[in-house]
């Protein structure tokens, strides 16, 4: 403060006072900014307002004098020299005043603080914006870059996106700071945080994996990795967790995982989502397009041929009066009915599967038996375990290759069903299938008789995919064709 003594209740103001002359030099002042800027008296009785902010002086006073008023938005230098964001209104005062304008100013720090935060975020979101809308780039690349940003903004060493399969961890996409992590590595759901994450199907917020949720302390990715702290949110597809994409380092945080990057690991991970389950419905609506194409091809060919015999043993009938002709078309008939059957099944086979159960293979199996005409074929089971599987679906399976083993396993084939250490198999003590054709059998249309639709195998192939079971043929004991079913993650 100064030594005028008709000023002393300027001291009760907690903000910094400041009067000038009409040329800028400071001729009054508070405690206060005595206090802030650290100056004694002699030193402020000798600065100016250009010394004090960091702005031209004459511009401010000709402003003063223009206006009457000017807000100085400026660094405040300390006599430590130390830069404090001020915004500083003064104004006119009296002409018998000792200052010609005086003002309070204020420390903008925080509201500074606050723009530069806001800025900060606006530019992050402009370059994810900029990475997601690249059409040049691919799902991986975005992905990449997105991951990038990320640990940029979070601070941390590690970004992953990665796929969760059964009880297996698979690091699909990863920028990390060291190359401790790579794609395509696999680790223990169960050693990581984001099994969690998966099962609770929500972002997951671990500060300090420690203090925020010790019980998470056990687990290989602490104890062994070392993973301190983590923040991951969870991957749908088709409302099915496909895995998750997060950050996480070694090191804790002293605090916690703001709400902003809680936020934009949430914007990321919904992307990835989003982007994951395009992709999966253009691949569902380009087997579509190819089994519509096939469809065609079926109505157009293999279904005009039946109903031309149809046409024309009708026609013969009438003629001679002979039902023999009738026979003929009621056989054709039949092979019509056989080929929309099997078209139906195969346009409905690849689509997700109905509520699965615990099915008991053996009993189930002789059911299915008992649906087709097996003639003098007879079924052995060798089975007594359970498998998990869509009732509706596996019938089909069933069914199918059943009808195949009978229609081709020549006369009174024997028909087995046992166990595998990972599945199951169904074999017959027939000719068997050769070699060379053993990659064509699952094709659509794919057949060795003028009476077999070739739909039959597909539609094995299309429900054992659906469960998840790779499916291979092989020989028998017999020297039969051996259907192989195992877990294809086996």
């Amino acid at each position: 403060m100064s030594d005028a003594p008709e000023f002393p209740f300027l001291d009760a103001l907690d903000d910094v006072f400041l009067g000038f002359d009409e040329d800028g030099a400071v001729v009054v002042w508070n405690r206060a900014a005595e206090n802030v800027t650290g100056y004694t008296d002699a030193e402020l009785a000798a600065a100016t307002l250009g010394d004090l902010f960091d702005v031209q002086t004459t511009e401010v006073v000709d402003e003063l004098f223009d206006t009457g008023s000017a807000v100085v938005e400026a660094d405040l230098v300390t006599a430590d020299g130390d830069r404090i964001p001020y915004d500083f209104e003064a104004h006119r005062v009296a002409a018998d005043s000792p200052a010609a304008f005086a003002g309070i100013g204020r420390d903008v720090t925080e509201r500074h603080d606050q723009r530069a935060r806001i800025e900060a975020r606006e530019q992050f979101l402009r370059e994810m914006y900029e990475v997601i809308a690249n059409r040049q780039r691919s799902f991986t690349e975005k992905v990449e870059a997105l991951l990038a940003l990320g640990r940029d903004e979070l601070g941390t060493a590690y970004g992953t996106l990665s796929k969760i399969d059964g009880d297996d961890y698979v690091f699909e996409i990863v920028d990390a700071a060291d190359d401790s992590i790579q794609a395509g590595d696999v680790v223990p759901l169960s050693a990581t945080n984001c099994e969690r994450a998966a099962s609770d199907e929500q972002t997951l917020v671990l500060g300090d994996v420690a203090r925020d949720a010790p019980e998470e302390t056990d687990r290989a990715g602490y104890t062994e990795w070392g993973i301190s702290c983590y923040i991951g949110a969870p991957v749908f597809v088709d409302d099915d967790v496909y895995g998750t994409f997060c950050f996480y380092d070694t090191e804790p945080r002293d605090g916690q995982f703001s709400e902003w990057e809680v936020t934009l690991v949430d914007l990321m991970s919904r992307w990835v989502s989003y982007e994951l389950q395009r992709d999966r419905a253009n691949e569902q609506l380009q087997r579509q397009n190819e089994r519509l194409e096939e469809f065609a091809s079926v109505v157009s060919h293999d279904l005009r041929n039946p109903l031309s015999v149809v046409e024309g043993s009708l026609e013969l009938a009438n003629e001679t009066g002979d039902v023999e002709h009738l026979d003929r078309a009621r056989r054709a008939l039949d092979r019509m009915e056989t080929l929309i059957d099997d078209l139906l099944t195969l346009a409905r086979s690849d689509t997700a599967l109905g509520e699965t159960e615990a099915v008991d293979l053996a009993s189930f199996s002789r059911e299915c038996w008992e649906t087709i005409p097996s003639g003098g074929a007879a079924l052995a089971v060798e089975t007594d375990q359970t498998i998990e599987a869509d009732p509706t679906r596996l019938h089909q399976l069933l069914e199918n290759v059943f009808r195949n083993a009978v229609e081709h396993g020549g006369d009174a084939p024997t028909v087995r069903v046992g166990d595998l250490d990972d599945g199951f198999y169904v074999e017959d003590d027939g000719p068997g299938i050769p070699e060379d054709e053993r990659q064509s059998v699952f094709e659509r249309g794919y057949s060795t008789t003028p009476e077999g639709t070739g739909f039959g195998l597909a539609i094995v192939a299309e429900v054992a995919h659906a469960h998840g079971w790779d499916v291979v043929v092989t020989d028998s004991a017999d020297g039969g064709a051996r259907f192989e079913f195992v877990d294809a993650a086996a």
